[in-house]
């Protein structure tokens, strides 16, 4: 998918798949076809890798975003936090790739993470021209630990390398907006969720203060960061909602006035569209609205 050789068949990968339809493993596209780097073997979790799904043609309104699912960076919540994300999206005329990131779990802690999502930003924005995705309107939507690295993307990202001889990593690795959800912000107590903490630091370093602030992320907001949608319940009671309002009052703070917080009162945690909840299910819907004001994407004719 990287290089000039094979991004043709990257593409026709991507215009394989309908966006009703979800893909099956054999479809997942690796960020790296001659290794990821840190690679620890070549089995697939070895493999960071992404998995697209093209808005209906009728339906495209040019908006792409990367979904980064949750599981603590143990594991990948793939059908909640996943497929059927890059569904709702598909339905609104959203491009969507479900990332594929290396986990704690199988050995692989920071900075390999930040690398595999920057990655992925890459190389969706350098495929754009093909996929009919507009390069100035890629997101990165996160879940719980999936949060983390999405406000990972939105806080830790540069304007690529000019002189790289790799083409993709000449690209800005930098989202034009962040959706999270229910996130692991902070790494500091008492508000981390310490299994994210422990999996993403490791465990020799799960007490590194340098690294736990370097990866706090509501401490990296800056005026250069993108506008979030972040929404949270009041009762989670795996991750705070301090993790969400403090990354918002980071954002004010920085004077980003095009993000939006939403707060519910009552909700477990992990809650993913929330199909099953009449009040919780229409946090989708605002984030929706959202991403029409602010012309990320469009409304589509049924």
């Amino acid at each position: 998918m990287i290089s000039r050789m094979i991004l043709p068949s990257c593409f026709l990968i991507i215009l394989s798949l309908s966006g009703s339809t979800f893909a099956q493993e054999k479809n997942w596209t690796p960020l790296w076809p001659n290794g990821a780097p840190g690679a620890q073997g070549t089995a697939e979790k070895d493999i960071p890798a992404l998995m697209a799904f093209p808005a209906p043609k009728d339906k495209a309104t040019g908006c792409g975003v990367v979904v980064c699912p949750g599981g603590g960076y143990g594991g990948l919540a793939m059908d909640h936090e996943g497929h059927q994300i890059v569904a709702w999206m598909n339905e609104r005329g959203i491009n969507a790739w479900i990332l594929r990131y290396r986990l704690g779990s199988q050995g692989y802690h920071h900075p390999i993470q930040k690398g595999d999502v920057a990655r992925a930003i890459r190389t969706v924005r350098s495929m754009a021209a093909k996929t009919g995705t507009d390069p100035s309107r890629i997101g990165v939507m996160g879940f719980s630990a999936g949060g983390h690295l999405a406000s990972t993307a939105a806080t830790h990202f540069d304007d690529g390398d000019a002189n790289s001889a790799d083409p993709i990593d000449r690209v800005s690795s930098r989202p034009d907006f962040a959706i999270l959800c229910y996130p692991v912000i902070t790494m500091e107590k008492p508000f981390t969720h310490e299994g994210s903490r422990r999996n993403l630091l490791g465990p020799d370093n799960f007490n590194n203060d340098e690294l736990v602030q370097l990866l706090s992320n509501q401490k990296r907001v800056t005026e250069k960061t993108p506008p979030t949608f972040l929404f949270h319940t009041l009762e989670d009671p795996v991750v705070p909602v301090e993790n969400a309002l403090d990354f918002y009052a980071a954002l004010r703070r920085a004077g980003n006035k095009a993000s939006e917080l939403h707060v519910y009162q009552n909700g477990p945690h992990g809650v993913g569209l929330a199909q099953a909840d009449p009040i919780l299910k229409s946090w989708p819907d605002r984030l929706h609205d959202w991403m029409m004001v602010n012309k990320f994407t469009k409304p589509v004719t049924p």
